[in-house]
């Protein structure tokens, strides 16, 4: 039996789509009527168009998942019968007798003719309506998502996919400075406590963290857990906006994988996101080892560790090596750093995101074996090793960043360098192609040593035996 619900007197939820639908249909609408100035095209006709956007795009939403939930069919009803979309009278045993929700979700899988227009006449015109489409759109699908007090993966997951089509078809702006540049793990680490960002400065937008984390190369798994994190963070804070429960998630996370993965990149990235959607206030991002977490006397760790946090507080705390926490003796302060830690997660839930970083088998171990760590770091992100096309992506991008080519040959011959490695325990991934950059660097000096004029060719061109002539392992 189908609970009764007034649509004249609409609660939380069917206020929010309500609203989302009209700031869609207002914002769209102009759009599309200044995109149309000078022809012929009717106002109310394009508003309507707007309308019947909207409509095809929250429907897709709530049937992403196949659950047509009660909340998500009344806020249609709500939100889509003032424009008489959907009868007045109408019920959620309605809709899901009727075809107007089922089997929607296929409209999430490529862009609208209506989103192509609109970035048709940008191209041609500089403007930037397709990415007006793009806000408007994005925020009327987080609140389709946040209808339910949890939303599910397969929501989450459609508007995700959704989002990154729409973000490869906005036309490109001639000002934008590419993410493509960011190297994971190449470079050396980050000082333990860098200093915080400057209050006064904006929140980055959310598109051009999620932009540079698309930019990283490889690591596609990871993209795609920080997307759905961010997705559904972004439907939490909705919720809360409304006065609406929402289910109490620790934010807290374990990033497992060999070193130069690009974990530490994530992270900074992650701190941007999360200060973005108002998870912390500062978005700062804060690294520390054991060395930095355990004294060598009694009482001084629990000092040394509230020191750390404190630093941290209002952004995230990266803790690398997180498993030699356990490693030490029995005089040794590792329990006492352990027992801080989980105080200092507990005491700042509120105000300080952790995430214990290292090697998979050793981060498994670590939460298993901790009740602490396991009830408070729940979730696990996997950095997979790069594949060696990737890794040649990287050491490429190194070289092209620091005014050198490669050679055809030497691009051959570092591809071969690469899988000559063995892909074991602690494979150093992005800082294997470091190495291989410095080295081939070094021996590309000592193969000039003798000319007297080289030309400028020669002074930037790393050729197969610069590469081919680099340690395996090393770069002496």
């Amino acid at each position: 039996m189908n609970r009764s619900r007034p649509t004249g007197s609409p609660d939380g939820l069917d206020r929010g789509l309500t609203e989302a639908v009209d700031r869609f249909v207002d914002g769209v609408g102009e759009a599309l009527r200044t995109a149309a100035l000078g022809t012929s095209v009717d106002a109310d006709r394009l508003r309507r168009d707007a309308t019947v956007e909207a409509f095809n795009l929250a429907t897709a939403c709530v049937d992403a998942d196949a659950r047509r939930t009660d909340d998500e069919l009344w806020a249609l009803i709500a939100a889509f019968s003032r424009h008489q979309l959907i009868p007045a009278a109408a019920t959620p045993a309605n809709l899901r007798d009727g075809s107007l929700v089922d089997g929607r979700h296929s409209w999430l899988t490529e862009p609208s003719a209506l989103f192509r227009t609109l970035a048709d006449v940008d191209r041609s015109r500089g403007t930037d309506f397709a990415r007006r489409y793009y806000d408007e759109a994005m925020a009327l699908a987080h609140m389709v998502a946040s209808l339910d007090r949890y939303p599910s993966h397969d929501e989450l997951a459609a508007i995700v996919a959704f989002q990154r089509l729409l973000l490869a078809s906005l036309p490109a702006k001639p000002t934008a400075t590419p993410a493509g540049g960011t190297v994971p793990g190449a470079s050396a680490k980050a000082p333990a406590a860098p200093e915080p960002m400057r209050q006064e400065d904006p929140p980055e937008p959310l598109e051009n963290l999620l932009a540079e984390l698309e930019g990283l190369i490889g690591l596609a798994a990871v993209k795609e857990e920080v997307r759905l994190l961010s997705a559904l963070l972004r439907v939490q804070k909705l919720r809360q906006a409304r006065g609406l429960p929402v289910v109490d998630s620790t934010k807290h996370l374990v990033f497992s994988g060999n070193p130069g993965t690009g974990k530490t990149t994530v992270a900074r990235l992650l701190a941007g996101i999360y200060r973005t959607l108002g998870v912390v206030e500062r978005g700062h991002l804060t690294e520390v080892d054991r060395a930095g977490l355990v004294a060598g006397f009694v009482g001084q760790t629990a000092t040394k560790v509230g020191e750390v946090f404190e630093a941290a507080d209002g952004g995230v705390l990266l803790i690398d090596e997180a498993y030699s926490l356990i490693r030490g003796g029995e005089k040794d302060f590792s329990r006492e750093a352990i027992d801080a830690i989980v105080k200092q997660v507990e005491d700042r839930r509120d105000s300080l995101v952790v995430i214990l970083a290292d090697y998979p088998k050793e981060m498994a171990e670590l939460v298993s074996a901790n009740p602490g760590f396991r009830s408070r770091f729940p979730k696990t992100i996997l950095f997979p090793d790069y594949t060696d096309t990737e890794l040649l992506q990287i050491l490429r991008l190194t070289t092209r960043k620091s005014g050198y080519e490669l050679t055809p040959e030497a691009v051959e011959a570092a591809l071969a360098w690469f899988g000559s490695h063995d892909r074991g325990h602690g494979f150093g991934n992005g800082r294997l192609a470091r190495n291989l950059f410095e080295g081939a660097v070094a021996r590309h000096a000592e193969r000039l040593t003798d000319v007297v004029e080289p030309a400028d060719q020669q002074l930037t061109v790393l050729e197969v035996h610069d590469i081919a002539t680099v340690p395996v392992g090393g770069t002496t």
